[in-house]
């Protein structure tokens, strides 16, 4: 299966003639590995993309992203830079998270298409195949899938609550959304954007957008060297990243609608307590003094509580709403897969003003 895609046109867009190569089309891909304390593997990972590489004929770029490692991770980096210049190396001054060493080298990749995997070597490289041949069915991003996770049954519990809750928000279904070994486009990440480990919902905010998004069930290999980085704490934050993420990809534009909502509910039932307590009253001047005061019925707190919840949420969804009219202007809105140009046919190429006879009409199939 995999000699015969190298003979495949990728996608059949974005490749030129100087693309060909005597196996068909050499495919030119950015790898963004995040590292951090991982210098056991960064070598042996070098030597797996490097065989890889040549087997299929692919053109790469390695992009290693020292996330303030404290080990020797930094040095090889460099080693392996100076032995290959298909290696690049970026290094922080300090840990600052995976989504910001994915975001530092994409920035610093030159190719359309980007493959992130993690540097622990349980991401196999050999996989990338599949999800190339996966993308050449009209996907923009390839979220890899370990099927058969070689994880400690308490990792692998707390991965399968998360993504069924991921599911369950966000309407991305995936089987495992949170796989470092992906394919995508490099337009996707000009459109989202990535703050605290928001890394793991990249299918997500890819999706809201309009792009297309796959999986492809792929290897994954037990960690050979060094300790896993992530504990308990990391399914908490991520809880709490999906409610932010939710939130955002339904209503970033048009945040009134949930808390006008949430506030109308509440304002109207603060208020309905508050009639029925004021007709209590009335009945209980004019015919029934043997009934409770008014002050002393719990409802009456559960009224006004409802009601001032209710008042601060539509206020507060009016102070959203005047944020997004103001600096809406610095995000689109929305994503264009495809457009159509006007150019004139009678134009000179020196670019003389000449009386247009009519229009021709060209395509441009370049994302925006």
């Amino acid at each position: 299966m995999y000699k015969r895609y190298c003979s495949l046109t990728f996608l059949g867009r974005g490749l030129s003639e100087g693309d060909k190569s005597p196996l068909g089309f050499r495919m030119k891909i950015s790898i963004v590995i995040p590292v951090f304390n991982e210098q056991d593997s960064l070598r042996e990972l070098h030597g797996e993309i490097c065989g890889v590489a040549q087997k299929f004929g692919y053109e790469f770029e390695a992009i290693f992203v020292d996330d303030g490692s404290t080990d020797r991770s930094w040095e090889i980096i460099s080693q392996l830079a100076e032995g290959d210049t298909r290696v690049r190396g970026i290094r922080f001054r300090r840990n600052f998270g995976k989504s910001a060493a994915l975001v530092a080298g994409v920035r610093a990749a030159t190719h359309q298409w980007i493959v992130m995997m993690d540097a622990d070597l349980q991401d196999d490289f050999s996989e990338l195949p599949k999800l190339l041949e996966r993308a050449n069915t009209g996907f923009d991003l390839v979220n890899g899938w370990k099927a058969a996770r070689q994880d400690p049954l308490s990792k692998r519990m707390a991965s399968k609550v998360f993504n069924w809750l991921v599911n369950c928000v966000s309407g991305t279904r995936l089987h495992d959304h949170n796989c470092g070994f992906k394919l995508l486009r490099r337009e996707i990440f000009e459109e989202i954007q990535l703050v605290g480990d928001w890394h793991r919902f990249i299918p997500v905010l890819a999706d809201s957008r309009g792009w297309r998004v796959a999986e492809v069930a792929v290897n994954h290999r037990r960690r050979k060297f060094g300790k896993s980085k992530y504990g308990l704490s990391r399914f908490f934050k991520g809880s709490l990243d999906l409610i932010t993420i939710g939130f955002l990809s339904n209503y970033q534009h048009r945040p009134q609608y949930v808390l006008g909502t949430l506030g109308l509910l509440s304002s109207i039932t603060g208020a309905t307590g508050m009639i029925y307590l004021a007709i209590y009253w009335l009945l209980r001047m004019v015919a029934y003094p043997q009934w409770p005061p008014v002050h002393e019925r719990p409802l009456l707190l559960y009224s006004l509580g409802a009601l001032l919840v209710g008042v601060h949420l539509l206020a507060l969804g009016f102070l959203a709403e005047l944020i997004v009219a103001n600096r809406g202007n610095q995000r689109s809105q929305y994503s264009i897969a495809e457009t159509t140009r006007y150019e004139n046919a009678n134009e000179p190429a020196g670019g003389s003003s000449v009386r247009v006879d009519g229009p021709s009409l060209t395509r441009n199939k370049q994302r925006t």
